[in-house]
């Protein structure tokens, strides 16, 4: 079985974009375990070891020990509650709200993402924050899976 041991963010070199041969569609769940089995889009399984405390984003690459072969992740579409808001204020109390409940949050400028909950949807929903239930890719902040000082490996 093919183990994959490091994860490469972007941009590749180009050797190492010729070894890019396959890729996997992972949810938030399989992005943040260290050892799991996956299925590649050819259909191939394979396996992750990688150190604790990492976190595999949309877009990142895992490669075996020896860069031999390389594949891309891509952020599977799940079921997010997705807060949209053009009130920067509203916004970021709905970020308060949500981090007082250690609710692992995706935040961008118009918007906050976490895993559905209707009872935050209709928590947030009474402050007035217009919550939209819809699949899209779910990329938290790091540090809601990453333990301190461990981030991507970079090769």
């Amino acid at each position: 079985m093919i183990i994959f041991t490091k994860i490469i963010t972007k941009p590749l070199t180009k050797i190492q974009l010729r070894s890019v041969n396959d890729s996997t569609i992972l949810n938030i769940d399989s992005r943040i375990k260290s050892r799991i089995k996956i299925v590649l889009k050819s259909g191939q399984e394979a396996g992750v070891i990688l150190p604790r405390g990492l976190l595999i984003r949309g877009g990142d690459y895992l490669a075996t020990e020896d860069e031999s072969m390389i594949i891309e992740v891509l952020a599977a579409n799940e079921t997010v509650s997705t807060a949209y808001c053009n009130d920067k204020l509203l916004l970021a109390r709905a970020c308060y709200h949500l981090g007082n409940r250690h609710v692992p949050l995706q935040i961008a400028a118009d918007f906050v993402r976490y895993q559905h909950d209707h009872v935050l949807d209709e928590m947030l929903t009474q402050l007035g924050i217009n919550v939209v239930v819809e699949q899209a890719p779910f990329e938290p902040e790091a540090g809601a899976y990453q333990s301190s000082a461990i981030g991507h490996h970079h090769h």
